[in-house]
């Protein structure tokens, strides 16, 4: 297998685009992202776009070839891939991208996502979102994803104490760092008592506990490491790239306060890069709920099982903290633009390891972690980056 490295990224601005369509976002990501790389769109051997549910949200599949038409890139006739896993899609994507170029298959491959969900609007928009439950044993009883995720809250708040006004805080957080990049969606500081205020939209959760419904898209350009610095002086190696699986349900699931399945990719990554949580100076973690980002922390293994709540009193997941968590915002402040999620996160983390995150940029970054979540925690995808 070959080391892989990022030499190219890109990301639009995520919100409520209503002047902005499908096909101007994906144009826009990949194109920057190839000029980012510093190549030739002719040089690309093979495209893979994540995306959820482009075929509810604007009736649109078969986007695959959509996104090769739309980047000048149909004359190549190269493979172009949809890649849907939930939310998880784009991080599915990238995945699939670097197992393309480690095995030697392809040299240079684009790797994207794009959604746009806000062309929907009310219970639309929650019918398409609960497409990613299990639909026969949740969905058609009325689970909604904030009913499911407030499920796993009261279950973690139960068995380990943890509070309201530490879910309050991981919002806070992030829309302070939210309010530092000039892509996010939400630019603007919260406080604890604005979060525990507003609306209850499944209890103990509220609604500024909660991501917003987001479009957007991003890209990256991946290729064999041994030729990245041919094209960039910045390069980030992909140290280890790994998915796990678990039931769709949450009645299924061996644990309600632990995604088992971000637990066991983080494990295989750890185990390939050769380190643990320990090394990692920076992490964009899934945090689609304020619980998703307690959970997460917990199962990557940057604090004990139930600490998560307590690593919010601590400030050890702010920008200054021990591990920085979401300096990009995160989904609760960036947006959450479902296929473009995952590689969202992966574009910060690149920024972050080459020292262009501007007011947000985490001192001494040389390892980062990317977390992708589908669902309720179906599927998930963790990244390890490395400068070099």
């Amino acid at each position: 297998m070959r080391e892989v490295a990022i030499i190219g990224t890109s990301v639009t601005k995520c919100g409520e685009l209503w002047e902005t369509s499908f096909r101007e976002l994906i144009v826009e990501a990949g194109i920057e992202a190839i000029q980012d790389a510093g190549i030739e769109g002719k040089e690309i051997n093979a495209m893979y776009i994540g995306a959820m549910s482009t075929g509810s949200f604007i009736g649109q599949e078969h986007i695959s070839s959509l996104a090769l038409e739309l980047s000048g890139l149909n004359d190549l006739y190269i493979p172009a891939t949809r890649i849907e896993a939930g939310d998880a899609s784009g991080g599915v994507a990238l995945h699939q991208g670097y197992i393309a170029v480690a095995s030697g298959l392809y040299d240079f491959v684009i790797v994207g996502g794009a959604e746009k969900t806000t062309d929907t609007v009310g219970g639309e928009t929650t019918e398409i979102l609960s497409s990613m439950s299990d639909r026969e044993w949740e969905a058609f009883f009325g689970a909604t994803f904030p009913g499911l995720y407030a499920l796993m809250a009261r279950y973690h708040m139960h068995h380990h104490g943890t509070i309201s006004e530490q879910l309050a805080k991981v919002a806070v957080k992030n829309h302070y760092n939210g309010s530092l990049n000039p892509k996010a969606l939400y630019r603007k500081e919260i406080s604890v008592e604005t979060v525990l205020t507003s609306s209850m939209v499944a209890d103990p959760l509220h609604l500024f506990d909660c991501s917003p419904i987001t479009d957007g898209a991003a890209a990256l350009v991946l290729c064999p490491l041994d030729k990245a610095k041919e094209y960039t002086d910045t390069p980030i190696k992909i140290v280890a790239s790994s998915q796990s699986s678990d039931t769709l349900s949450l009645c299924r699931r061996k644990s309600l306060d632990s995604l088992l399945a971000t637990k066991k990719a983080a494990d295989k990554a750890y185990k390939k890069a050769g380190y643990g949580p320990s090394h990692i100076d920076v992490a964009e973690v899934h945090d689609c709920f304020t619980i998703a980002e307690i959970m997460a922390i917990e199962d990557l293994g940057f604090v004990k099982k139930g600490e998560g709540g307590k690593a919010m009193d601590d400030k050890l997941t702010t920008l200054d903290g021990a591990i920085p968590i979401n300096p990009s915002g995160g989904l609760k402040a960036r947006g959450h633009p479902l296929g473009a999620t995952g590689i969202s996160q992966a574009h910060e983390i690149v920024l972050q390891l080459r020292g262009k995150a501007d007011k947000r940029q985490i001192d001494e970054a040389r390892v980062g972690l990317c977390h992708n979540v589908g669902g309720s925690g179906g599927t998930a995808v963790v990244h390890l980056l490395e400068a070099i």
